[in-house]
């Protein structure tokens, strides 16, 4: 097959995303831990009352349900959708929506109809950016053949972390859309030149197996360390060349690990997704090949910034209203823009290492990283209400871990409880 085919069948496909300004929405999504409130344990999928019963009750309440084989592995239903994680981290991903308030109010109904599941048996959905007790060499993964496959994958040609990725993390994903290639093209580096920032800001890993994490930035430290070619910064991201065939280019140079085929997952190991488009080029291999990949910054047919924690209310919703306004907001987005305007590939890694030892105190351009988060959350109006928290967390020099931090020296069940969706439905 034609090279330049294979790269027009991914161009076309992240082009088909191109939206009118009037149409730019934020859609975003969050990895939770399902935890005994008691123990603070993690429950698994298969245990009496774990996270496939729960499924199946949710499922009972309208929704449906996906399957492999016998084992429910998600449910979808107006503007949301459930899948398992790995070691069966509980990810909801909500619709996008023009505006925070309608984004807010069907995490409300959402989460207002799944969190009663798990109340009755007196389990949590945790908002942390790591297991906040257990190990994952105690975590089964759930009984689903890709996992299966990438952690045989990983184990062959990873780094030091994939599986603290795929069965210890958390995060908060947040999606934004883009007018035209240029467009994506600004918009793709300035969300990997503040990469750095948004790991610091949205830091919330206290734990990390089951021991107190003494440096900064965990989920950038287990992405950096997980499978080099296909996580953390693309290089090219800050290349003035930067174009829809670079992104393409790096796809099909990655390898595929499976592939879906005849109705059933098939490992592929290291052969790359260029023999792969020797044989199927289809729109759904295509969104495989696209989704396989795992950067800070993800293109699909929108673009997914990926560096928070997952954290809870009312932080969770600042980080979605922070990322629509650095992108939307002419103003800011703009100011970013000349930030940033010197920003490398190689300069980006140093301020990331200098982030792991010094958090939201690392200094960029003679400010702090909270000094120059603060100056952003300052030009904030549509939804400053939103971001209000936030603006005061930084004020302190803090970010979510230090709370989580302060209330599990105290008493870990609180400070579990407080980092809960629990929390929020049963106060709003």
């Amino acid at each position: 097959m034609n090279y330049d085919k294979k790269i027009d069948a991914i161009v076309d496909y992240i082009k088909s995303g191109e939206k009118s300004e009037d149409n730019f929405k934020v859609g975003f999504e969050v990895e939770h831990f399902a935890i005994d409130a008691e123990t603070m344990e993690t429950i698994t999928y298969g245990e009496d009352g774990g996270v496939r019963d729960s499924l199946m009750e949710i499922e009972k309440l309208g929704y449906e349900g996906t399957y492999e084989g016998e084992n429910i592995m998600g449910l979808s239903g107006d503007g949301f959708a459930v899948s398992i994680e790995p070691a069966a981290q509980f990810e909801v991903a909500f619709g996008a929506e023009k505006t925070m308030d309608e984004l807010f109010d069907n995490y409300k109904k959402v989460m207002g109809e799944i969190v009663p599941i798990f109340d009755k048996k007196n389990q949590l959905l945790a908002e942390l950016g790591y297991q906040p007790k257990s190990k994952i060499a105690d975590l089964p993964f759930i009984p689903k053949e890709r996992y299966k496959y990438m952690s045989k994958y990983f184990r062959e040609f990873g780094g030091t972390m994939p599986l603290n990725m795929m069965q210890g993390s958390g995060s908060l994903q947040v999606a934004i859309d883009f007018k035209d290639e240029e467009d994506f093209k600004k918009k793709f580096f300035v969300a990997n030149a503040v990469s750095t920032f948004l790991y610091s800001t949205f830091d919330n890993s206290y734990i990390f197996e089951g021991e107190v994490y003494a440096k900064h930035n965990l989920r950038q430290t287990i992405w950096e360390n997980c499978d080099k070619p296909r996580t953390g910064t693309y290089s090219f991201a800050f290349d003035d060349d930067l174009s829809y065939r670079k992104y393409a280019e790096k796809i099909l140079a990655t390898d595929s690990i499976f592939i879906h085929k005849d109705g059933k997952d098939i490992y592929t190991g290291d052969t790359p997704f260029e023999e792969i488009f020797n044989q199927d080029m289809s729109k759904d291999m295509v969104y495989h090949a696209l989704s396989i990949v795992f950067p800070d910054v993800r293109t699909k047919q929108y673009i997914e910034v990926r560096m928070p924690d997952n954290v809870p209310y009312p932080y969770n919703f600042a980080a979605v209203a922070l990322i629509k306004n650095m992108f939307y907001d002419e103003e800011i987005f703009g100011f970013l823009y000349q930030l940033f305007s010197d920003m490398t590939y190689e300069k980006s890694q140093k301020l990331k290492d200098k982030a792991v030892m010094q958090g939201i105190n690392t200094i960029y351009k003679n400010k702090k990283i909270s000094e120059w988060m603060l100056q952003i959350t300052g030009m904030i109006e549509e939804d400053y209400e939103y971001i209000k928290p936030l603006e005061e967390l930084l004020k302190r020099d803090e970010k979510p871990r230090d709370i989580y931090e302060s209330l599990y020296k105290k008493d870990p069940q609180k400070a579990i409880y407080n980092f809960s969706v629990n929390k929020f439905i049963k106060e709003n």
